[in-house]
Order: C-alpha cells, then sequence, then structure tokens
C-alpha cells in the first residue's frame, strides 16, 4: 500500500520536464509506448467517418498525432501546460500536421467546449494527473457527442510474479533516478511512481467510467498489465 502524498504543482511540474518528456518516455518505456498507442488507435479505427477528436492533457502530442490513422476530421489537445503545448505545437508543424491538428491551454477540470461537440474524447497516460478524476471524466463524457467513445491509455499495475516485483523496483529505485539524471527534476519522475500506484486502475477505473455514464466499457492490458486501453461508449 502506497501512502498518498500531498500533490504537487501538476501544471508547474511538467513544465520543468517538458524538453526531456518526449525522450525519457521512449527511453524509459523502452520504446513500447508507441506500440500502445497505435494498440489504443485499432480499437477504434473505421468506427467514425472524419471523426472530430478532443485529446485531453495532450502533453507533446503524440496521441493526438497518433490519431491520424483513424483519418479524423480535426483533431484539438489540451492541457495545463504551457510548455508542453508548446512543443506539441511545434512536433505537428514539423510533421505538416497543422492543418487537421491544434492545441490548446486548458483544464481538464473545466473543458472549454460546448456539449456533445466531440465523436472521440481521449486521452494518453493523463487522467492520473487530473486534480480531480472523477471530475475530468465527467467533463470528458460531457463533451463526448451521443454514440460518441471515450478512449483511454493508462499506465496499470502488473500483478504476475515476478514481474510484478521487477516492475515495482524500477518504477520506484530506477526511474527517479533515471529521470533526475536527464531532465535534473528527480520529484517529477517519484511523482510517476506515486500517480501509477494510487491510480484505481482495472475493475475500480472500469465502475468509474459506468457512474460517469459510459457504457459498453472493454478493457485491454498491455505488455503484462504495464498499460490498459478502456474504451465506452456514451449512450
Amino acid at each position: 500500500m502506497v501512502k498518498k502524498k500531498e500533490r504537487p504543482d501538476v501544471g508547474s511540474m511538467f513544465d520543468s520536464i517538458a524538453w526531456r518528456y518526449d525522450f525519457l518516455n521512449h527511453f524509459l518505456s523502452f520504446g513500447i509506448d508507441r506500440s500502445w498507442r497505435r494498440e489504443a488507435m485499432a480499437m477504434l479505427s473505421d468506427r467514425y467517418k472524419d471523426p472530430v477528436i478532443l485529446d485531453v492533457a495532450t502533453g507533446t502530442g503524440d496521441m493526438a498525432v497518433e490519431s491520424m490513422n483513424l483519418n479524423p476530421g480535426m483533431v484539438i489537445g489540451v492541457d495545463i501546460s504551457e510548455k508542453m503545448i508548446e512543443l506539441a505545437g511545434k512536433k505537428v508543424f514539423k510533421k505538416g500536421l497543422g492543418g487537421k491538428i491544434r492545441f490548446d491551454l486548458c483544464d481538464s477540470a473545466n473543458l472549454d467546449f460546448t456539449d456533445n461537440s466531440f465523436d472521440i474524447v481521449m486521452s494518453g497516460f493523463g487522467v492520473r494527473n487530473f486534480s480531480d478524476l472523477r471530475k475530468g471524466l465527467s467533463e470528458m463524457h460531457r463533451v463526448t457527442r451521443k454514440g460518441g467513445s471515450v478512449l483511454i491509455l493508462e499506465f496499470s499495475k502488473p500483478t504476475i510474479f515476478p514481474f510484478k516485483q521487477v516492475y515495482d523496483f524500477y518504477f520506484r529505485q530506477v526511474l527517479p533516478g533515471t529521470g533526475r539524471f536527464f531532465s535534473g527534476d528527480r520529484e517529477a519522475y517519484s511523482y510517476l511512481y506515486n500517480s501509477v500506484m494510487e491510480f484505481p486502475d482495472g475493475e475500480l477505473f472500469i465502475n468509474i467510467l459506468k457512474a460517469t455514464g459510459y457504457s459498453e466499457i472493454q478493457e485491454k492490458r498491455l505488455t503484462l498489465g504495464v498499460s490498459t486501453i478502456y474504451t465506452g461508449v456514451k449512450n
């Protein structure tokens, strides 16, 4: 049982590590995070024609870029970290996707969009950072169109011995030191471990999605349970 610690200022924390965020994500996951995003998009492929997509807690925009596989009409990424948004904008400009993807500074607890605006509302490794998980999910539900989908890719906790023990050691002991070496901020990567351990994954999270108003919920665990894809439909 991990003792819950006082929550840091998440926006400022991610501002401080934004310049190394992509490199560390790929390095610390051994590049597997790219395949996780592809698998997430595959769960919604061919479900919608030219979908309008909202990517909440977009970070540097990797999920937004990956969503191009769904042939969207438009993708909007939002985040509370201004520096993450700046890097995301530069990324899509270099990829020539500026006409398809745009980014806005926005808090998950107060999404600045009207009800029923998006075919797909998604988040990749972001919901565990919400200041209020249920409020953030409710906001995602509010702006999803009827018949639209939620797509969430998030870290989870492996349960298989001995992989569970190796994973726990890596996240608690190795990752913070490596993160500090490359980014200069050990606290941010200690926070990562605590946020994953405290996140209500699996059946607990599915029940929260149901309580939020989603149905037809599916769960797909990846890489022995290191991450999980959740999808649901707004009726």
